[in-house]
């Protein structure tokens, strides 16, 4: 190899290391620069003996410098390549892809259009969570628009509109504007009309099961050519409520020979007895479908960006003859597939979570064993928890999984800072204590020493639990506390041993409080609820507060005795917390 080709080597090698080191934040191996080098510069071929030997050096001398700079020597030599960099590191932060044509619009626009039929469970999240996150990126416009144009079959509940504005408010966002279908009876009849002034629509009175045969059959229904008056008159007919429900239905005029039959001739509006349980929508009973409402509505709210499930994509294509019809360009669509949640034993269904509370078998939507949003937000998991796992699985068509341990990770990250240290003994086992310390002193928190100690008297005796006692002669560490020996069935006696016996793995090191001065509690878990004591500086905690219970877990305070003195608090008066994860 002359020495001109030795130096493009190492040139070209220098600039593979700075990358490879810079990308994985870690020291670059000849290894893995030597395929990229190969395929990029083929002419090195002929001598991959020798270049192991050339870039070894380079290498080294790549390794030994900061961070600060190897991006330094790398925008020196190969700009590009920080540019390539940068693109790949914002790939990697932002799991959503781009939304498509962008650059088309001077805004992006999207919206969430929950059905209002109840609060939301945990899968309903997914929509706000990423439409909010897509708001951001964009700094685009977001709509929350309540569908709720079926008073009957899923009717809307009158609490769950607030509930559900709560919901994405805890999520992190605030919609630009917030409509209710079912205040906009007049504009969508008004657009019925204009449609029917263009040809695009009729009143069909034709049983639907005589009509399901003709649209399979690609038969025309013998109303499709009604002259506009009378269509007009009928259609005013059913505003007026003077037909009866399934008497007559407003037909959108499509293909009567298209090839899926699920897109011939629509039904637009269809006639409802039942109320709708507003009381500003309650005297209509003509009400458009989802798909004739929701499509006049997005173009109206100049919506840009649909997101829909992959089941819905006939949704787009039966709104594209009302969008042809009226000259109006359809949005860009992303379809994607369903999101699972499997830690739950009860479904991610609205009408199974309410046949359950009604039941009895939950205690409300907030019971920590519903997969709903009141219950993570409960339980004290954070909204940006459940955004950045649901940004994760991005907007795939094929169903995903959202696994509970993702949200769990990132809202450990989130509280864990903040969370204080303290014991809670499940069903605890009472072992007389004697010799050693008055009190145990563990930390607020092992990562913060200048928050100081928690004080635990111990009152001549301890509970802890049955699995963690160890056989008769045997010992365990009390953490805070020090080293005990177990003296006989229900006896500990203190050592004299010090913490190197836990650094040499000899001993155990368990929780515990004291059998005197603790506080009953109960921790509502996702498989119901445990029962145990606490120790008594928690009573000076606030609710709502996040505590770490010492080898459980994270759990959110919900109710504290308002007692000061742990023997002021009555068997009944208990401490009620809610666990997070672990």
């Amino acid at each position: 190899m002359d020495e001109d080709l030795r130096e493009r080597v190492a040139e070209a090698a220098e600039a593979d290391a700075l990358f490879n080191a810079l990308k994985h934040d870690s020291d670059a191996q000849v290894g893995a620069i030597m395929g990229p080098l190969m395929g990029e510069n083929p002419e090195f071929r002929e001598h991959g003996d020798e270049i192991p030997g050339v870039i070894a050096p380079v290498v080294e001398r790549v390794n030994d410098l900061s961070t600060a700079e190897k991006r330094e020597r790398l925008d020196e030599i190969a700009p590009e390549r920080i540019e390539e960099l940068d693109a790949e590191e914002e790939t990697d932060e932002q799991a959503l892809p781009d939304l498509p044509n962008v650059e088309d619009y001077d805004e992006v626009r999207m919206r969430v259009a929950p059905n209002p039929n109840g609060p939301w469970h945990i899968g309903h999240a997914r929509m706000a969570a990423v439409v909010g996150s897509y708001k951001d990126r964009y700094d685009g416009y977001f709509v929350c628009r309540f569908d709720d144009t079926d008073p009957e079959t899923k009717r809307p509940d009158l609490d769950a509109y607030d509930e559900i504005l709560d919901a994405i408010e805890y999520l992190g966002f605030t919609p630009n504007r917030v409509l209710k279908a079912s205040d906009r009876l007049e504009t969508y009849y008004g657009y019925a009309r204009d449609l029917i002034d263009l040809g695009g629509a009729y009143t069909c009175s034709c049983p639907g099961e005589a009509f399901s045969e003709l649209k399979n059959d690609g038969e025309a229904c013998p109303h499709r050519e009604k002259d506009p008056e009378t269509v007009h008159e009928e259609f005013d007919a059913m505003v007026d409520g003077e037909y009866d429900p399934g008497e007559m239905v407003l037909r959108v005029k499509t293909d009567i020979e298209h090839k899926n039959p699920a897109l011939r001739d629509w039904v637009a509006f269809r006639l409802i007895d039942t109320p709708h349980p507003r009381e500003e929508a309650a005297e209509y009973r003509c009400w458009p479908m989802l798909d004739f409402q929701s499509g006049i509505d997005d173009h109206l709210t100049g919506i840009t960006h649909i997101i829909r499930g992959i089941d819905l994509q006939d949704s787009a294509k039966r709104q594209g003859f009302v969008y042809d019809y009226f000259d109006w360009e359809y949005p860009e669509v992303v379809h994607w597939g369903h999101v699972q949640v499997e830690a739950y034993d009860v479904p991610m269904s609205t009408s199974t979570i309410k046949e359950r509370i009604e039941a009895g078998d939950l205690d409300g939507w907030d019971d920590p064993r519903a997969p709903t949003i009141a219950s993570l937000r409960l339980r004290g998991i954070r909204g940006e928890a459940i955004v950045d796992a649901m940004a994760e699985l991005g907007t795939s068509t094929s169903n995903v999984d959202l696994a509970m341990s993702a949200v769990y990770a990132t809202n450990r990250e989130l509280i864990d800072d903040d969370a204080d240290r303290a014991f809670f003994v499940r069903d605890g086992v009472e072992m007389d204590l004697s010799g050693g310390p008055e009190r145990g002193q563990p930390p607020v928190h092992p990562d913060h020493e200048e928050r100081g100690k928690r004080t635990i008297p111990v009152g001549g005796a301890v509970l802890v639990e049955d699995d963690d006692l160890p056989p008769e002669g045997e010992r365990v560490w009390l953490k805070g506390y020090g080293c005990v020996r177990r003296t006989g069935e229900a006896a500990f006696e203190h050592t004299d041993d010090d913490i190197d016996v836990v650094r040499e793995g000899d001993v155990d090191v368990i929780h515990w409080v004291p059998a005197t001065t603790s506080v009953p509690a109960r921790l509502r878990t996702t498989d119901g609820d445990v029962t145990g004591h606490v120790e008594p500086g928690l009573l000076g905690y606030e609710e709502e507060e996040m505590v770490q219970f010492v080898r459980i877990g994270f759990a959110r305070l919900d109710a504290v005795p308002e007692a000061s003195d742990p023997m002021d608090v009555g068997e009944d008066d208990e401490l009620v917390a809610y666990f997070a994860h672990p």
